[in-house]
């Protein structure tokens, strides 16, 4: 049993818990613009994306390994990765058939939904498995694209994704949705890279803390932060979101202060360290919040 979650350790299982909130939030989307939700449909949708998201993940691990950027990073519970392959390399093969499969896994469903729904889902889709294939040989190396990579991900592809899907067209509910958990994805991956950047220089990457510093990326923080909330208060002021859905803003209470300590702290990784936990759930209670407002209104 030990060696079996070995093996399922590159799939970075403890961070798959952001794809059922974000497809929770564009399943929410669903029922507020459509009035009812095909459930077979919805948990094949939640499927694909987290065979996507294992697949991104499995690749990173593999890829990081090759490149030893694994064996020059100071692993936290929120970066560094999983240190899976560092101590059995062995599994190095393992993890690549995991990312293959599950791209494929991904791609299949996919195609499922295209041939339901007709081409429209097409330039999602496309855009998706692009994602998951250039973003640790490539996006990584720049720096605009790596900041904001992550929160096309789990934004647009997977909130609007799961709209076009299981309705089989666009709509601006799902779109303004998106534009939350876009803002704060990026500043997850953002605030992980904190403790990486070193590491990451020397292994190639350009990514914001390498090309500007610490305190720069500190005050992107704070400006995604308030771009995230925002937008959910814009969307529900012109009406493309109903009122329910502010209920995502109850994770002001963690973000604020979390935004105090990171331009507090930008300097010193060890201080950062709680804040970097309470972005995680303001990542994941977020959407949550949003979808549940959303089904009681």
């Amino acid at each position: 049993m030990h060696k079996f979650f070995v093996w399922l350790g590159p799939a970075r299982l403890p961070f798959l818990v952001l794809t059922p909130a974000c497809i929770l939030l564009g399943v929410a989307c669903v029922q507020w613009t459509q009035g009812q939700v095909n459930l077979q449909d919805a948990l094949l949708v939640l499927l694909g994306a987290a065979a996507a998201h294992i697949s991104v993940n499995a690749f990173n691990e593999y890829l990081d390994f090759r490149s030893g950027l694994d064996a020059m990073t100071q692993r936290t519970p929120f970066s560094g990765g999983s240190g899976v392959l560092p101590a059995h390399p062995e599994l190095a093969g393992i993890t690549l058939a995991m990312a293959i499969a599950g791209l494929g896994s991904c791609v299949a469903i996919g195609l499922y939904f295209v041939a339901l729904r007709g081409p429209v889902l097409l330039p999602l889709g496309l855009a998706g498995v692009a994602l998951v294939l250039a973003y640790t040989p490539w996006i990584t190396r720049h720096p605009l694209l790596c900041l904001l990579a992550p929160g096309l991900g789990f934004g647009p592809l997977m909130v609007l994704g799961t709209q076009v899907a299981l309705a089989g067209e666009y709509s601006a509910t799902a779109a303004a949705a998106s534009l939350v958990p876009f803002f704060l994805v990026n500043n997850l991956l953002l605030l992980n890279q904190f403790p990486d950047a070193e590491a990451d220089r020397q292994a190639g990457r350009r990514h914001l803390l390498i090309t500007s510093g610490p305190a720069v990326a500190a005050r992107w923080y704070a400006a995604l932060t308030l771009l995230a909330f925002a937008s959910l208060a814009l969307g529900v002021l012109i009406g493309w979101l109903p009122t329910g859905a502010l209920l995502g803003l109850l994770t002001l209470v963690l973000a604020l202060p979390t935004v105090r300590e990171v331009l507090a702290n930008a300097l010193d990784v060890e201080r950062l360290l709680p804040a970097m936990a309470r972005n995680v759930l303001v990542c994941i209670l977020t959407p949550v919040l949003m979808a549940a407002g959303m089904w009681m209104s």
